[in-house]
């Protein structure tokens, strides 16, 4: 039995304003042969995929330098309700470094607090282009998405 529902118009709108609306994802990686997740401040740059801002001195930099393929999940459930009625969206892709001053003002517009650390030189910006996402709408309401649906 297939869990995921056709694709629909309301589930692409839906995926991409989970998306749109981050802040922050939690990122799975592979470090030292085991799974690990973080969270890490994110940003939808559209044409490019799911932006983030790391450092190369954290686990999950140098995670990613030695194998880029990971996931993202994006969408917190609100203050009321079972956490799992609501909506969410992993992302998955391979993480690369993208230009960082293209996208300065950009990221500091969306993330004035990041100013702070943005310029420091051991931060990189990275991309996760989706290859396909997984959209959870809530009980009965899951979507397998493309890149194309993207």
């Amino acid at each position: 039995m297939d869990p995921y529902n056709p694709i629909t118009p309301e589930a692409r709108a839906l995926a991409l304003s989970l998306l749109e609306h981050a802040t922050f994802a939690a990122l799975a990686t592979t470090f030292e042969g085991h799974p690990m997740v973080t969270r890490v401040g994110c940003l939808w740059l559209p044409g490019q995929g799911m932006g983030m801002l790391v450092s190369d001195l954290s686990d999950h930099s140098q995670a990613l330098a030695a194998d880029p393929a990971c996931a993202l999940l994006v969408g917190e459930p609100g203050d009321k309700g079972d956490p799992l009625t609501h909506p969410r969206i992993t992302l998955r892709g391979n993480a690369r470094r993208i230009d960082k001053a293209a996208h300065r003002d950009a990221w500091l517009a969306a993330r004035p607090k990041s100013k702070l650390y943005y310029d420091f030189t051991d931060f990189r910006l990275l991309a996760v282009p989706p290859d396909d996402a997984l959209l959870n709408g809530g009980f009965g309401k899951a979507f397998r998405l493309t890149a194309a649906d993207l």
